[in-house]
């Protein structure tokens, strides 16, 4: 069987706004307009109800964020995993994990629990994106 490439999809309310957060958080790039246009809003009258970024390196998944009516109201199913302390054990991951979230606190992303490291996990740090969306910093 092969592998199959995927995207990740986001409901939301403002697709671009969590989107452009999305792109902060990760170093991802929104794709250019097509040539002739300045801008998506002179190709796509609905521009504003969806949003796409990917990796400028091509190897993560591209991400989309679509408008959605309803408002998030349980704990997400699936979330990422922001990996910023791969390898890293200890006072230096914690470092790591802090770093982090001091960088995307101001982009507005609202910090949550630290869970600390039980012998069978590593520590990582709860947090939401924009729009109460969870993920971990790992």
């Amino acid at each position: 069987m092969s592998v199959k490439q995927f995207q990740v999809t986001f409901d939301c309310a403002d697709p671009v706004r969590v989107g452009r957060f999305w792109c902060e958080a990760l170093g991802y790039v929104p794709p250019p307009p097509p040539e002739g246009f300045a801008a998506w809003e002179d190709v796509d009258r609905e521009a504003g109800s969806w949003f796409a970024c990917s990796d400028p390196s091509g190897v993560g998944p591209r991400l989309y964020f679509q408008r959605v009516p309803e408002g998030k109201v349980v704990k997400n199913r699936v979330h990422l995993d922001v990996r910023v302390g791969t390898g890293l054990v200890g006072e230096e991951r914690l470092a790591a994990l802090e770093a982090e979230c001091a960088r995307l606190v101001p982009l507005g992303a609202v910090r949550g629990q630290l869970l600390l490291a039980d012998g069978e996990n590593e520590s990582c740090l709860n947090m939401q994106d924009v729009e109460g969306n969870e993920f971990c910093l790992d």
